[in-house]
């Protein structure tokens, strides 16, 4: 029995979709979604509807595509907050875990693996620090680059996308506050938990989309083993304090290699590897 990752399918492109329909079978095996599974819920259906059937079980975050507010769309048009429940509704529907239900216990090593998945945002903090909160979206568009969040991810009711991240941050601590300490959790979020894991190098200021830096700390503020994440579309491991970080994009065309198929993306969380000698070290996937 193995638990996999992947993030990012954005099956709003034609060819992702096809690639995920011709996924194999993993019927003793979890498989953690961390996030941008498509832009509308008929994208969300149509995965969890494949995958379901694929795996074992399924667990599933939200990033920031499955919250956007399409008009165009013919669907719905909610937004924030509840654009979010009716996602969660739709995983419940089939029986897939989310950020607001209790933690998955992996069956194996006594129990004591948690899979937490994150339902957190971002907040604008990965910046440099001469530039302040409130010139932060400016100091991006200087370069070219606004995030399509600021004009199709509404944070109703709250005030703003920072002050959403600031309660779903608040909320998420108490929860991992009250796991035992002998607990070994996986973190799953959608976003880098750190700012030097936003590795967005053509597009550098595109970072104030990437994450919040109250969670700079939190692989060893928790008893955490591994830590999942998506977003940026540039795969890697990492290993930080003797904790793994695995980004796990699948992302759009030119992310990946199609002859290779969705199946070489999924990534070993559980049992997963052995942490090497040099714990700095990168290890890319293309």
């Amino acid at each position: 029995m193995k638990v996999y990752a992947i993030s990012d399918l954005h099956l709003g492109v034609p060819g992702n979709r096809q690639a995920l329909a011709e996924l194999p079978f993993y019927p003793e095996d979890w498989l953690i979604v961390a996030g941008d599974v498509g832009e509308t819920t008929t994208h969300l259906h149509y995965a969890l509807s494949i995958l379901t059937a694929r795996f074992a079980r399924v667990i599933w975050t939200p990033g920031n595509h499955d919250l956007w507010t399409i008009p165009s769309s013919g669907e719905k048009a909610l937004a924030g907050e509840e654009k979010y429940q009716d996602l969660v509704a739709i995983c419940r529907s089939y029986n897939v875990a989310t950020p607001e239900d209790p933690y998955p216990v992996w069956p194996a090593n006594n129990g004591s693996t948690v899979l937490a998945p994150l339902f957190l945002l971002y907040d604008y903090s990965f910046r440099p620090a001469h530039v302040p909160m409130e010139q932060a979206v400016a100091w991006a568009e200087e370069s070219g680059v606004v995030c399509n969040d600021e004009f199709i991810l509404h944070p109703t009711p709250y005030s703003s996308r920072s002050e959403w991240c600031r309660v779903r941050t608040a909320y998420t601590e108490k929860r991992l506050a009250s796991l035992p300490p002998t607990s070994s959790i996986v973190l799953i979020n959608h976003f880098p938990l750190r700012q030097e894991f936003a590795r967005v190098k053509n597009i550098p200021r595109f970072s104030l989309w990437c994450g919040t830096t109250r969670t700079e700390n939190w692989h060893t503020r928790f008893p955490v083993s591994v830590v999942v994440y998506g977003h940026v579309h540039v795969r890697a491991t990492d290993y930080r304090d003797g904790v793994r970080f695995e980004e796990v994009s699948l992302g759009y065309k030119q992310n990946w290699r199609q002859e290779k198929g969705v199946r070489a993306y999924l990534r070993e969380i559980l049992p997963g590897p052995q942490a090497p000698g040099n714990e700095t070290e990168t290890q890319w996937y293309r």
